[in-house]
């Protein structure tokens, strides 16, 4: 197969023995991230700008805590993302303050008007709040970094199944991706290949895909007979670390105990 730069990545994660080349995709770019949000970044004004914005999500900030190493740039990354955000939840409180104010004292007086209702400020502002806590939940700068790589590399992995014959005999000789990669890969079919494309990747995808999530679930299900006294001498054949597979086969990219 003829590599390009853009391929590369690719190429190496297809050589694995593994059950999502993807996932070593998305772990690759997650851990370029996370060294990247802790070291360069920090001397880059828009990727600051960017943090102070959006922030991470639960699983990014854990995993970037958890590196326990350049300790002090998270620590200035949140002390900007907090001033920023806190900057704007006193903000919104402020501007509904007034009508806050004049609801709480009216409110009771409003009830015995026949027919008068005022607008609701109190829902305004709350509704305001929820919307604005949804978004600041929702975004991270690594997630959107995942997305943004993962499918620029389905686009590599689908040009790569019609113009490489290697890689294609490859793909298919595989055990398959896990259920958001799988997700991922249809999804890409809808975007980057025509109909008839689509169909003769979808077969292939599909076929394999299925082959591979019978065996993993005959894997675990010999995996629990063998906890049956009269299995106890049989052999555990590829069942003894089909648990933590099977999790990763089903949810992706796993910090799994092993």
């Amino acid at each position: 197969m003829k590599e390009r730069i853009y391929t590369i990545p690719v190429s190496e994660a297809f050589e694995e023995d593994t059950e999502c080349p993807m996932c070593i995709l998305e772990r690759r770019i997650e851990n370029d991230a996370i060294n990247y949000t802790l070291g360069p970044s920090m001397m880059e004004p828009d990727r600051r700008i960017e943090t102070n914005k959006k922030g991470f999500c639960n699983h990014h900030f854990t995993k970037l805590y958890n590196t326990q190493e350049n300790r002090l740039p998270l620590g200035l990354i949140i002390d900007t993302h907090l001033m920023e955000q806190n900057g704007i939840l006193r903000s919104m409180y402020e501007k509904a303050l007034p009508g806050l104010k004049k609801e709480a004292e009216t409110g009771a007086i409003e009830k015995l008007t026949k027919g008068f209702k005022s607008k609701d400020q109190s829902a305004v502002f709350v509704q305001s709040m929820l919307n604005k806590l949804n978004e600041l939940e929702k975004s991270c700068t690594i997630c959107e970094k995942i997305n943004f790589n993962m499918d620029k590399f389905t686009d590599v992995i689908l040009y790569l199944f019609f113009k490489e014959p290697e890689f294609k005999k490859r793909f298919a000789s595989k055990k398959g991706f896990c259920l958001p990669h799988l997700k991922m890969l249809l999804d890409g079919s809808m975007k980057y290949l025509n109909r008839k494309q689509r169909s003769e990747f979808v077969m292939t995808l599909m076929s394999m895909e299925l082959i591979h999530l019978d065996r993993i679930k005959e894997e675990v299900n010999w995996f629990t007979k063998k906890f049956d006294y009269r299995n106890q001498d049989a052999p555990w054949k590829n069942s003894r670390d089909a648990i933590p597979r099977s999790i990763e086969k089903i949810c992706g990219p796993c910090e799994l105990n092993r």
